[in-house]
């Protein structure tokens, strides 16, 4: 499936949110090592499209993509968990995301993305847990797939599979490619409703 992806906006306040495209979007969110950055190029194919950091926290606005032929949009969150970025734009970030997640008509799911090689994080759980009271779907993603073997894998996904009421995870590698296809096909499905074979015709 071939998919273009534009950045189209960027925002960093609470005002700033007037100026997002009144279109189906999709957030992305996780722990600021969970490799964001690194997903959404993969999906994109372009290495240079979200910007990769070897400090935590990086990312200090939403980023909106735009994802052509589909067209939709792709929300990308600030990471959770940066510990060396300071109190006060750690809750300015918070109430900026806050916001955007409780106010936004056009929120169409959430991909929350969870490194597979850890065991349940007290910080992913109750992101999984607000996204719910918000009545938000959910798409979990368990990345850095490469790093564990296949049997690692199943368990991962089935262990979250059971934390999450039988919503399966997909297991996702942004090094190999792994679930590249059926994310994309996820998240155009959850932001429009169709498949994206639906869409290359029109």
């Amino acid at each position: 499936m071939r998919s273009e992806f534009i950045l189209e906006s960027t925002v960093y306040t609470k005002k700033q949110l007037d100026q997002v495209p009144a279109a189906p979007q999709v957030v992305l969110t996780g722990r600021s090592n969970v490799g964001k950055s690194s997903l959404i190029n993969c999906l994109a194919g372009r290495k240079g499209l979200a910007k990769i950091s070897s400090t935590p926290g990086k990312t200090q606005s939403i980023n909106f993509y735009r994802i052509l032929p589909q067209d939709y949009y792709l929300a990308d969150l600030p990471g959770y968990g940066y510990a060396k970025v300071s109190k006060e734009m750690r809750r300015g970030f918070g109430e900026l995301i806050e916001k955007y997640l409780r106010e936004s008509v056009h929120i169409k799911a959430a991909g929350a993305l969870i490194d597979i090689r850890l065991p349940p994080q007290d910080s992913d759980l109750a992101t999984v847990e607000y996204l719910s009271r918000l009545s938000i779907a959910l798409i979990p993603i368990l990345t850095k797939a490469d790093k564990c073997t296949q049997r690692e894998r199943a368990t991962q996904q089935a262990k979250w599979r059971d934390i999450l009421g039988g919503v399966t995870p997909v297991v996702f590698s942004a090094k190999t490619g792994l679930g590249r296809d059926v994310l994309l096909a996820a998240l155009c499905r959850a932001a429009l409703g169709i498949d994206p074979a639906e869409t290359e015709n029109v």
